[in-house]
């Protein structure tokens, strides 16, 4: 269902990736200009399914073709927003495992593949640091 247009405007409305290769490593990326590496995904465009914005903005910034049918839905996730100072970034979140090789493009200045385990030696956006690798590591540890 594509979000409302009744949202603060200091939020940012994105879909994001976990994305997950077959060693259970996550793909995070840079954006060119920035600190912070975050999930893969960006804003979703007025009318757009959440899942469709997903699938554009992996194969924009990163030359990624996605199966939208594909992506689990994991939920809704918010934290302050990396790079927008003053804004709140929502963000829905799907899962995806690829075993093909990303190459950053558009925005994107560089990638890597971490441990969603462990903390990695890294800045990492508050979305990816206080929400997404916590909720993760908490199903991973439900699984055992």
């Amino acid at each position: 269902m594509p979000l409302t247009s009744d949202a603060s405007p200091r939020t940012l409305h994105i879909a994001a990736a976990l994305l997950l290769n077959p060693q259970g490593q996550t793909l995070l990326v840079r954006k060119r200009g920035t600190t912070a590496f975050m999930q893969p995904g960006g804003k979703i465009e007025a009318g757009e399914e959440p899942v469709h914005a997903l699938a554009r903005e992996l194969e924009e910034e990163l030359g990624l073709h996605i199966d939208p049918a594909q992506a689990q839905f994991l939920g809704e996730f918010s934290a302050p927003a990396a790079n927008e100072p003053g804004f709140v970034v929502y963000a829905q979140i799907f899962q995806l495992t690829i075993a093909v090789d990303v190459c950053p493009a558009a925005e994107i200045e560089e990638v890597i593949w971490v441990d969603p385990a462990t903390d990695p030696a890294v800045e990492l956006a508050p979305l990816t640091r206080e929400r997404i690798l916590p909720f993760y590591r908490r199903s991973l540890s439900a699984l055992a």
